[in-house]
This record gives structure tokens, C-alpha cells and sequence, in this order.
């Protein structure tokens, strides 16, 4: 994991609708960057939910939010417009942001061995460092630890 203080790694990373976003586009803001394994899942929907239905209130404390998994753009938009999600899903395909937010790498599930995005979360302040740090994190209730955090 990254550590609180660090610079935050810029990407640049296509949203659900095929638009390129940077980490640089919210410098001057704050920016909750969530990875998460597998869209239309059962854990990544209820993160994506929670973190959808309390928007407004990271907005209120300029605060955006951004979901990245290695799922291709097409999957992304499925996703967002079936769950009506109003903030950016992004597509690291081949997991080179999530690597470099150390949210990549092997896993094993049902007896099986592949790489994939690990569930983490940061906070990137104004000034473009990581303020917060969420490991292995449980997607229940997550969005809501987040934003007490950050209040």
C-alpha cells in the first residue's frame, strides 16, 4: 500500500462512457479513488451503491469519487446504467494504475491462482498526496467509514 503523505500516481484511465479521466483533474479537490474487483458482483454493487448514495454528501465536502477495476469500458457502462450510477467508473484493463496503487496483483479464489484488483481505497487531498489509506476493505459500509473520515 501506499502511505499517507505520499504523492498519489497520476493515470489517465477511460470513464463508462469511453472519456478519458486523469487524477489531475481534481487537483485542488479531494478524490476517493476505490478499486474494486469485478463489476455487477455482489460486493463491488453494494460499494458502488453506497458510495453512489452518498455522493452528494462527499460533494458537500469537496470530495469526488472514482471506482476502478480492470473490467473493459463496455462492462462499466452496463454496470452504471443498470445501478443508475452517477459518478466515474474507470477501465485499468490491464491493472497498470492499480499496480501502481499497489492494488494489484495475485489472488486465489476457488482453488484458482490469476491476478486481479485487490479492494482498496485512498484519499487524495487538494495537494495531489494520499491522505487516507482503506486495505482489504469490506464493501459493506465502507462509503459511510470514508466520508466519517473525512468529516
Amino acid at each position: 500500500m501506499l502511505d499517507v503523505g505520499e504523492d498519489a500516481p497520476e493515470f489517465e484511465l477511460p470513464n463508462q462512457r469511453g472519456e478519458p479521466v486523469r487524477r489531475s483533474d481534481f487537483d485542488g479537490q479531494r478524490l476517493v479513488v476505490y478499486f474494486y474487483p469485478r463489476a455487477n458482483t455482489d460486493g463491488c454493487t453494494t460499494e458502488a451503491c453506497e458510495f453512489d448514495d452518498a455522493k452528494s454528501a462527499f460533494a458537500d465536502l469537496d470530495a469526488h469519487i472514482v471506482g476502478i477495476s480492470d473490467d473493459p469500458v463496455d462492462d462499466l457502462e452496463s454496470f452504471a446504467g443498470e445501478y443508475d450510477l452517477s459518478f466515474d467508473l474507470l477501465s485499468d484493463e490491464y491493472g497498470e494504475v492499480a499496480t501502481l496503487y499497489e492494488s494489484y496483483g495475485e489472488k486465489r479464489m476457488f482453488g484458482n491462482t490469476f491476478d486481479g484488483v485487490f479492494r482498496n481505497t485512498y484519499v487524495v487531498g487538494p495537494e495531489g498526496r494520499i491522505e487516507e489509506v482503506y486495505e482489504g476493505v469490506s464493501p459493506e459500509g465502507h462509503a459511510e467509514a470514508v466520508l466519517e473520515d473525512l468529516e
